[in-house]
């Protein structure tokens, strides 16, 4: 198992800047795909960006690609994601999440998730 926290949410306005932070507990983080997901108020949970065990493999929605990057540092334990030029609908809570399958874009193939940090892009 692992316990995944999401630090580094924030009000920001629109053009700016933010970088998510998921910390993970446990020895085996290496092991897991890693992704970032969104849910805006009244929206399904959306898929952001995916991360593959190495790092090597990345893929992102349509909607953040060219601003959003996803990252990740196995010997700290924690993924990572810079999110540039940031407009107004990029307003929702962001979850990380983790699984053991390889790199996935939908809630379903995703074990494990954070609690979520809200994200909050002024116009």
């Amino acid at each position: 198992q692992v316990q995944l926290v999401e630090s580094g949410g924030g009000l920001v306005q629109a053009g700016g800047s933010l970088r998510l932070s998921c910390a993970a507990s446990g020895r085996t983080f290496a092991t897991y795909t890693m992704g970032w997901f969104r849910q805006a108020p009244g929206k399904e949970r959306e898929f952001v960006a995916g991360i593959s065990r190495s790092g090597l493999t990345k893929n992102y929605a349509d909607s953040v690609k060219g601003r959003f990057t996803i990252s990740r540092d196995n010997a700290k334990n924690t993924a990572y994601l810079q999110m540039n030029s940031l407009k107004p609908e990029d307003t929702a809570v962001y979850y990380c999440a983790a699984t053991s399958l390889n790199v996935a874009t939908t809630r379903t193939s995703y074990n494990y998730w954070g609690q979520g940090t809200q994200v909050t892009v002024s116009s």
